[in-house]
């Protein structure tokens, strides 16, 4: 598992986890860095913008502005600087594809059809399926010559020079996107006349209005408002450059770390957000607390812990202001004792996804039971949690992905597409792993016949960890292709199999279908099956997930052939356990006898040298001691004196 390369992946496996602590600096937040971006560049003067998140949606409207003629200056880290037009756009003419960033899209919908100009804007197929009709009725009531190019009420647009009516009333829905008031918000100012915007309906998503009229102060407009249904933007309004503004954290990003301390003890602590913020998804640590979580804050942190009984409690709650952290809150609902319910989300149906619908969809892989409505969600913790072979789906939605990543207190999990965080949080998964701790695991990996499944499964007695031993799986997949009648080399074939294997490891049994198979998968001619098969690459893929599955608090002991290098990259203790063939031909032939198997030593002997050239030798996760992983010669040692060995080294990593 590489969790800093995690955008060039299809998908990443989180380990279980036992707990989490420490400190995380949150990326800035998206919605105040693209608001101020826009605002810099409409604004007088050169303004210097620090902290602005670095992520997919910001750059989409650092490429828009660029071709709108906005200076910007990116050479040094962490700053842009931009020297602002002093009102509209000089450029008159432009194609801009905005992919799936909503606040850029609104935003410069607004700004440009105000701005005399012709103008075509684009972005992904999930944009083009996100509403902006209540936005277009909005600005063609000003004069803006707006057109459809795709479906009414849904981008693509085109924007092209109107005569435009002085101030007057404006209407806009406020229940189905706050990003439309927000849009306005910023564009009247550069009519230079006083216009009132009128909010029709409930306004939902407030504390992100209120995100846009402090960045808009900040650059020298202030709008009066009358509660949340009237706003007034003055005649003469200009936009000047404060000098310097800094972006604080993402207020959003921090709900999933507040919630991994919450789950996994704590405590954890969230620098760039605060008791001072200015956004109002900071209020998830309310929401956190009301679960009952330990919250402290600090002007610019917040710190959470477990509760004293270690488990949170269901809420009942209107989400109305916390619309994207309440994401957090539905998964956190795996782990809290009762029925959650969610209230007040319908914004969540016209976002990066239909995210209720997709948070549905994958809590009930997990085994919740899940009740969703036009604009609630209920979810009930499951009895026994699932582990979803094929993955949790992402939709192309970051805040689905990093939500799921939770879901690894449960087990191991599979989050697939995860570059899909890039769009406000790139390293997140990088992030996620320096805070949280794993389930540790013992990975011994060896020869056929080296002993290393005895001396596993006695280790793991001794410590009261789970026991995995892997070439049993690979064995299972060639005896299971053996009873179907499948070629051992048909690789298709067999990792269909391989990925539907009903398998069961007890204490001193494997299990088959129900079936104890146990010595049959230990015949000479089953192991070889093995060998073949798991050198095959769908098959290998077909049954790592299911290997890390067996990962499970307090901790696992792996046997296998590439246990420390691929299945089990990040486990605590590795060791390569070996013995010479001859010896490990005598000890394969014994077994067998033991068993009342037929057996020649001649042929064992033979046997097991060509396995260890083939297996030293496949493309595929060759038999090799890893870098990092202790020799553990066995040729002279008894089974006492090899386990001893390895609780000897296990004991002394670091936790």
């Amino acid at each position: 598992m590489n969790m800093t390369a995690s955008e060039h992946l299809p998908f990443i496996d989180l380990p279980a986890l036992l707990s989490a602590r420490g400190t995380v600096r949150l990326p800035g937040s998206k919605s105040i860095s693209n608001r101020v971006l826009l605002l810099a560049a409409l604004a007088a003067g050169e303004t210097e913008l620090r902290d602005v998140l670095v992520s997919d949606d910001t750059a989409r409207m650092l490429d828009a502005l660029q071709a709108l003629g906005v200076g910007l200056d990116r050479s040094t880290p962490g700053v842009v600087r931009v020297r602002g037009l002093g009102g509209v756009p000089k450029v008159k003419q432009g194609e801009l594809f905005l992919g799936n960033a909503g606040t850029a899209f609104r935003s410069l919908t607004a700004v440009l059809a105000l701005s005399g100009g012709d103008y075509r804007l684009s972005g992904v197929p999930r944009m083009h399926e996100r509403p902006i009709g209540d936005l277009v009725d909005a600005l063609r009531q000003v004069g803006a010559e707006i057109d459809y190019l795709g479906n009414e009420g849904f981008p693509p647009l085109r924007l092209r020079p109107g005569v435009l009516r002085s101030g007057g009333v404006v209407q806009v829905r406020g229940d189905v996107s706050s990003q439309f008031l927000t849009g306005l918000l910023i564009a009247l100012p550069l009519t230079g006349v006083a216009t009132t915007v009128e909010v029709v309906g409930e306004l939902i998503s407030r504390p992100y209005i209120e995100i846009t009229l402090g960045a808009m102060a900040r650059f020298g407009v202030i709008v009066e408002r009358e509660g949340g249904q009237r706003f007034h933007v003055p005649a003469g309004a200009v936009y000047r450059s404060p000098g310097v503004y800094a972006v604080e954290g993402d207020a959003s990003s921090a709900s999933y770390f507040l919630a991994l301390g919450a789950l996994g003890g704590g405590p954890l602590r969230v620098e760039g957000v605060g008791r001072d913020s200015l956004q109002g998804d900071v209020c998830f640590a309310d929401a956190l607390a009301a679960m009952g979580a330990r919250l402290t804050l600090g002007p610019d942190w917040i710190e959470a812990a477990a509760p004293e009984g270690r488990r949170l409690k269901a809420v009942d709650l209107d989400c109305n202001h916390i619309p994207d952290a309440a994401m957090t809150l539905a998964t956190a609902a795996l782990f809290a004792e009762g029925t959650t319910t969610l209230r007040n989300i319908a914004s969540w149906r016209v976002k990066e996804t239909d995210r209720i619908a997709a948070m549905a969809c994958e809590l009930r892989k997990l085994g919740a039971t899940v009740e969703e409505g036009a604009d609630f969600i209920r979810v009930t913790p499951p009895t026994a949690f699932a582990a979803p072979a094929a993955g949790i789906d992402t939709y192309d939605d970051h805040r689905v992905a990093m939500c799921f990543s939770l879901a690894a207190f449960a087990g191991a999990v599979r989050i697939n597409d995860p570059g899909c965080v890039a769009k406000t949080f790139p390293d997140y998964f990088a992030r996620f792993a320096e805070v949280s701790e794993a389930v540790p695991v013992i990975a011994i990996d060896g020869p056929s016949a080296s002993g290393k499944g005895t001396v596993a499964a006695r280790v793991a007695a001794a410590l009261g960890w789970h026991y995995l031993d892997s070439g049993a799986l690979y064995r299972l997949t060639a005896l299971a292709a053996e009873r179907a009648g499948v070629a051992w080399d048909d690789e298709v074939a067999v990792a269909r199999i391989a990925g539907a294997l009903d398998v069961e490891f007890g204490e001193g049994t494997i299990r088959l279908a129900g079936e104890e198979v146990g010595d049959a998968i230990r015949r000479e001619e089953i192991s070889l099956g093995a060998s073949k098969v798991a050198a095959l690459p769908a098959v290998r893929t077909a049954l790592l997930f299911r290997q890390r599955a067996f990962r499970r608090a307090p901790g696992l002991v792996a046997d296998g052939r590439d246990m420390a290098s691929v299945v089990f990259p990040d486990a605590r203790c590795k060791v390569f356990l070996t013995a010479s063939v001859e010896v490990r031909a005598e000890r394969r032939y014994k077994q067998l006898i033991e068993k009342g198997i037929a057996a020649n030593i001649t042929a064992i002997l033979l046997d097991l040298r060509a396995r260890d050239e083939r297996d030293s030798q496949r493309s595929v996760a060759p038999l090799q001691q890893n870098e990092d992983a202790e020799l553990l010669e066995t040729s002279a040692l008894t089974i006492a004196q090899a386990v001893e060995q390895v609780l000897a080294w296990n004991a002394r990593r670091p936790r």
